[in-house]
């Protein structure tokens, strides 16, 4: 067994070799960029190393300088985790010369698998069922054309070495082919050093299946049930399940035949995934094919390891180390349900932007581990720390398993409730939206599920009237505590004054009468019975109403109440004296500037394109300019018609969230 293992990445897949490795006695070592110098990887392993400065490109995508550090650290394993240069058949080959061990498969399946269109011409031989399209090389925009006409649309354009949702259009017409195909190009060479893109037919009402694949390097190969991806945007996956509500024993099974013989005639062995698209439409389950193979640990290998019982970590580095395989397919069994959600630094409420800045507050749920249910929580940050713009923008990863699907995904939507994260943006509501939706819930997934149910964008889960009635009474409550304290204090409202009993609460526009008296509780007239505990300066309150269920509620202070946020939206609420309430009307509203005359930069990145000068004449709809952040390109576009008065940024910039890129007349 290996005495040391050298981890070449950062963040969340870092800790989680991390911890498997020191569970295992075994030694370890960490890798950081300039960015990274703090961060809590770099602390948890026994040594580190520093590889240069915040950008990828200069530090861990720099294979001469990962091998360096494992030379002189004596480290005689390297575990890549996922991207950087998890899939490079060079650093593969670069290590074994080097005489390291690869914790991963070896370099001739990287290469094999790694080439999406060469590896879907081995599918196909190996017996695997493969999509309609194109493999060969597009040499441009007119051929891209033509070809995806001969296919018929819709179709999907990728990078050849493309993933994690990165080199990807969607073609509806002949028009969004000319528009995206560069764009994909572009992609594919910023990210993964390779413009080739081919097209495929995209099949409607697709659901994402993928089956986890295990093998040793004594010719034994199993799979281990399937994950169920098909909740995405933009085809990064948001949530995952296993095993999947769709999958029938037969299909699983041959799912995982079919992966296993790709495997096989590829020589694999280590962990590896074998993505299908199915049509959901085909409840027989024999619309299966094949996507893509990614010869890696997937991001959310999690959800296998909680109804396997089986640490994939481990099994990699075993695996390396020339052990073979302690099971067979027969022994491997499928217990209850787990599901995860990848909590991002980003804003649902502005599109989905991207944010960044410091974690002021990084308070994860409790984890738990019990036969009812299990929350776990993989994360590789703390508070304290920054989300940049140099990496993904994944915070965590939030897994819970329990004996059913239902009872797991409830688990979820509490402990998200839970989760707390002040700085940048999360989508921690739009997560719990989710969970919540009767679609979700009833296991109807589309890899179009998103677009279809948020066509508007995102704004917040709808709360029940029950749940109204409960925030209501929780805002008046919290500001009986504050006018408490408020009185306690010399000379603020003298010595005899008692905080108001009565409160209107105002939530989305409806006013709300609460009654809070030491010996009732009431909303509208109707009686609460309902144990809530607040101090002034909480941020978190726990509600326990008469059945004995908990409601976690996050609130925070604003000038006329409180921002209340629990089972996907946060919710402004207004509280007034009750008394005082009827003169709010009189207030002046502050109308908003009109700022569409200005090309606005909507999240912090690079801008990498800008199409217009001064003097130019622009239309509705028109692409202005293209910003680059966390390695995906957006495309800003022209609010208004009119002509360009001023140009504000040149391309190169780097752009703070707001910045004014140019302005129309």
């Amino acid at each position: 067994m290996f005495q040391k293992i050298l981890i070449a990445n950062r963040g969340e897949i870092a800790c989680r070799v991390i911890r498997t490795a020191r569970a295992m006695g075994i030694a370890t070592v960490a890798v950081y960029s300039d960015a990274d110098a703090g961060a809590p990887h770099v602390r948890l392993a026994d040594e580190a190393v520093r590889l240069g400065p915040a950008p990828a490109a200069e530090s861990y995508l720099k294979a001469d300088l990962i091998l360096a550090a494992a030379k002189a650290t004596g480290a005689d394993a390297i575990h890549p985790g996922y991207g950087f240069l998890s899939e490079r058949e060079s650093f593969a080959r670069a290590c074994a010369e080097a005489g390291v061990a690869f914790i991963g498969p070896p370099p001739n399946a990287i290469a094999a698998m790694g080439d999406k269109i060469e590896s879907k011409k081995l599918a196909k031989a190996a017996g695997v069922n493969v999509v309609p399209g194109y493999l060969g090389e597009i040499a441009d925009t007119e051929e891209a054309v033509r070809i995806a006409v001969e296919i018929g649309f819709p179709v999907m354009m990728k990078a050849s070495a493309g993933g994690g949702g990165k080199g990807m259009r969607l073609a509806w017409s002949e028009a969004d082919v000319r528009e995206g195909f560069e764009a994909t190009r572009r992609e594919g060479l910023a990210s993964f050093g390779d413009d080739r893109v081919f097209i495929e037919k995209f099949i409607e009402s697709p659901r994402h299946i993928e089956i986890q694949l295990l093998g040793d390097q004594h010719g034994n190969i199993v799979y281990l049930a399937e994950r169920e991806c098909s909740v995405q945007r933009r085809h990064q996956k948001v949530v995952e399940e296993a095993p999947s509500p769709f999958v029938t024993p037969a299909m699983r099974r041959a799912m995982g035949e079919q992966a296993v013989a790709l495997a096989r005639a590829v020589g694999y062995y280590s962990a590896g995934t074998v993505e299908l698209i199915v049509s959901g439409a085909d409840q027989t389950g024999e619309s299966f094919y094949f996507l893509e193979m990614n010869t890696r640990l997937q991001v959310e290998h999690p959800v296998t390891e909680e109804i396997t019982g089986l640490d994939l970590v481990e099994q990699m580095i075993r695996v390396a180390a020339g052990e073979p395989l302690s099971f067979t397919q027969d022994d491997v069994t499928i217990s209850g349900w787990a599901v995860e959600n990848r909590v991002y630094a980003e804003d649902p409420y502005r599109g989905f932007l991207p944010s960044t800045g410091r974690l002021v507050r990084y308070a994860p749920p409790v984890e738990q581990a019990d036969d009812d249910a299990r929350v776990r929580v993989d994360d590789g940050v703390a508070e304290g720390g920054e989300v940049s713009i140099f990496y993904d923008p994944m915070i965590a990863k939030l897994v819970t398993w329990a004996p059913t699907r239902e009872a797991a995904i409830d688990a979820q939507v509490a402990a998200l409730d839970a989760f707390e994260i002040v700085g940048p943006g999360t989508n921690i509501d739009f997560l719990s939206a989710l969970m919540q939706h009767p679609r979700f819930r009833s296991g109807a997934l589309s890899t179009g599920f998103i677009a279809e149910e948020y066509p508007e964008g995102f704004h917040g889960a709808p709360a029940s009237d029950a749940l109204v009635r409960t925030l209501a009474a929780v805002a008046a409550f919290a500001a009986t505590a504050e006018a408490d304290r408020a009185r306690r204090i010399d000379g603020q409202l003298g010595d005899r004054l008692q905080p108001p009993a009565d409160w209107t609460v105002r939530i989305a526009g409806t006013d709300h009468q609460v009654n809070v008296s030491p010996d009732r509780l009431s909303v509208d007239g109707d009686d609460l019975d309902l144990a809530i505990a607040y101090t002034p300066g909480d941020r978190m309150i726990t509600i326990e109403d008469e059945a004995g269920e908990t409601l976690s509620v996050r609130i925070a202070r604003t000038r006329t109440g409180f921002r209340l946020t629990t089972r996907g939206a946060s919710h402004q609420v207004r509280v007034l004296p009750a008394r005082a309430a009827p003169y709010a009307r009189h207030l002046i509203e502050k109308i908003p500037p009109d700022l569409s005359r200005f090309l606005i930069a909507p999240m912090p990145g690079l801008l990498v394109r800008l199409d217009v000068a001064e003097g130019d004449r622009v239309e509705a709809g028109q692409p202005l300019a293209i910003v680059e952040a966390m390695k995906m390109e957006n495309i800003l576009r022209a609010a208004k018609s009119g002509t360009v008065k001023t140009v504000e940024a040149q391309v190169g910039d780097s752009l703070a969230v707001d910045a004014v890129i140019l302005e129309v007349e």
